[in-house]
């Protein structure tokens, strides 16, 4: 008998999730859910809708239709509770700079009501997580742009917070910081955070993030896996191929005995792309054996993140 297993606890879950400003419809129907545990990379170019799906879900918005639930709490009608188990990271925010950086995070402790007798603990304890207990004295304004993002990270952990909701969390850092701030999310996922993450970097979301979301004028493209999003918007699977000799015989065996929408030869290599996903790799190696050719190099090309997004949107913005 198989055995029974408990489907992933929802930690958001969207219903025909809508907004407008005005004439402006900026989010349409949105069904998305994102299960407890995620490191959710949400996707879109500026003015998809990412923003305004944040901050309903931080409750600084309301929808104009539809709902929003996080671990069961609706966002409109419970949004102290809500609040309390959520720490939302804008893609711009204030900081006071002529604070220290351990004056600013009990200031936000207290706003929390977290105990003072409590407070320098979990000060403490947040700056170790995002690595800037050497910087407790410093004040705020000194710090690099990469830092003051850490600071907005040991911000939104102060209360301990189920999910965290970070809008674009690398923008403007250096390549180093922006590998910092990824290698802390990480981490924060490790330690049972659920996170969704919207940005632009989208070869870093490729790697980082177990699920993904894309969106485009307001509405859903996609939902699910990584792997999914390119199993279901690439043409079909990728083989470079290198032969011995007799490269143009040998794609035009290709072209004649196999299901494949493009042979080309391109740096060195013979680039098979077959028609669908349910074509058996193996008929590659098999047809070019059995056709007498020497095979001498094989391998499936990767479909990076960046290049199905590019493909299953159009940049379009409301």
């Amino acid at each position: 008998m198989a055995e029974n297993v408990n489907p992933p606890a929802v930690a958001v879950q969207t219903d025909s999730l809508t907004r407008s400003y005005g004439n402006l419809l900026a989010l349409s129907g949105l069904n998305l859910t994102v299960n407890k545990g995620d490191l959710f990379g949400f996707i879109g170019s500026n003015g998809a809708g990412k923003t305004t799906t944040l901050r309903i879900l931080a409750t600084f918005l309301t929808p104009s239709a539809g709902q929003a639930q996080i671990f069961g709490h609706d966002v409109v009608r419970e949004a102290d509770a809500v609040r309390r188990i959520i720490g939302y990271m804008p893609d711009f925010f204030g900081v006071y700079k002529d604070m220290e950086v351990t004056e600013y995070l009990d200031f936000f402790g207290a706003c929390y009501k977290i105990p003072s007798a409590k407070r320098e603990k979990t000060v403490n304890d947040v700056l170790e997580l995002v690595g800037l207990s050497e910087k407790r004295g410093t004040l705020i304004g000194a710090l690099s742009r990469g830092k003051q993002q850490r600071l907005g990270l040991a911000r939104v952990l102060i209360h301990d917070p189920q999910l965290l909701l970070l809008d674009e969390p690398a923008s403007g850092l250096d390549p180093r910081a922006r590998i910092e701030v990824m290698a802390i999310l990480q981490e924060l996922q490790r330690l049972g955070k659920t996170i969704i993450i919207s940005s632009h970097i989208l070869s870093e979301l490729q790697n980082l993030c177990n699920r993904v979301a894309i969106i485009e004028k307001g509405q859903l493209i996609y939902s699910g896996p990584v792997q999914g999003v390119r199993d279901q918007f690439a043409a079909g699977r990728v083989f470079l191929v290198k032969v011995a000799t007799g490269v143009e015989d040998a794609m035009a065996l290709l072209k004649t005995g196999l299901e494949a929408s493009e042979v080309v030869y391109k740096d060195g290599r013979i680039r098979v792309v077959l028609k669908d996903h349910e074509t058996d790799p193996g008929s590659v190696a098999e047809t070019l054996v059995k056709g007498g050719f020497k095979l001498i190099g094989l391998e499936e090309e990767e479909l990076g993140l960046e290049e199905v997004f590019l493909r299953v949107t159009r940049g379009d913005t409301q």
